[in-house]
């Protein structure tokens, strides 16, 4: 069982649309630290099977700038690879290429080409950070395939790694992902990533705002897991119905 570790915002005055998510710089180098005093051993998201001593997955969602700004420098330092999943619509120098609605300062190429250098792993996170799976089947294949044509043009290697936005997929969403190229896929679902896990629907543990030192390292060594994030998992669970409920019903009314 691997502890895959969802952040997004690392930011100390976070706006308030990623509040919630946002870790103190401060909270993540002390949460480094802690990986490192107890021998866990980061992995890119894309090597999550490769064997390791304690291996633990560090992945970012979106792209905000402050990766650069304050989580890059930290991994740098412990020589930790990480994997960063990017909406290339939202990047600070998309251009033409701009679509949705950042919620905070972004990344710009420079930057992700910048981390890629020094061994982060870039992944896809869609183009405009959508519901995947509430698009229809044309628009679902133009998220994932823009995105990772556009990662892959400037980054000059290929991408097969993707995180869902909002965390959320479905078998179709999955089956898209798979004619699309990516071979292994992150959800959120806040469970360890087991040994018989679908490599398009990996588990992962949010790491937010309000999670304290002792709950960090008490589900980094996968203790009381299920009872941490209880509320987190009964949520998830019921929207998902509502959210099946949802794309059933658009079909019959645009038909």
């Amino acid at each position: 069982m691997i502890p895959v570790l969802m952040y997004h915002s690392i930011h100390a005055r976070p706006p308030a649309g990623t509040a919630d998510l946002a870790v103190h710089p401060e909270a993540f180098a002390d949460q480094m630290a802690l990986l490192a005093e107890r021998g866990f051993t980061p992995v890119p998201f894309s090597a999550l099977d490769t064997p390791a001593r304690k291996p633990i997955v560090i992945t970012f969602d979106d792209g905000y700038a402050d990766f650069h700004d304050h989580a890059l420098p930290v991994l740098a330092g412990r020589g930790f690879p990480a994997t960063v999943f990017v909406t290339t619509g939202w990047l600070a120098d998309a251009g033409a290429d701009a679509a949705g609605r950042p919620l905070d300062r972004m990344l710009s190429w420079g930057q992700v080409r910048e981390a890629a250098a020094s061994g982060i792993e870039i992944g896809g996170h869609s183009h405009s950070h959508p519901q995947l799976d509430q698009l229809r089947d044309a628009a679902l294949r133009e998220e994932l395939t823009r995105s990772k044509g556009l990662l892959e043009d400037r980054l000059g290697r290929e991408v097969a790694t993707l995180a869902y936005p909002y965390g959320y997929s479905s078998a179709r969403v999955r089956r898209a992902a798979r004619r699309a190229g990516y071979t292994a896929a992150c959800a959120v679902a806040n469970a360890l990533a087991g040994a018989r896990r679908d490599p398009l629907a990996v588990p992962r543990l949010t790491v937010r705002a309000t999670t304290s030192p002792e709950t960090f390292a008490r589900v980094v060594e996968g203790r009381s897991v299920t009872r941490t994030y209880l509320r987190d998992r009964m949520l998830t669970k019921g929207y998902a119905v509502v959210r099946r409920s949802r794309y059933a019903a658009g079909r019959v009314t645009s038909r």
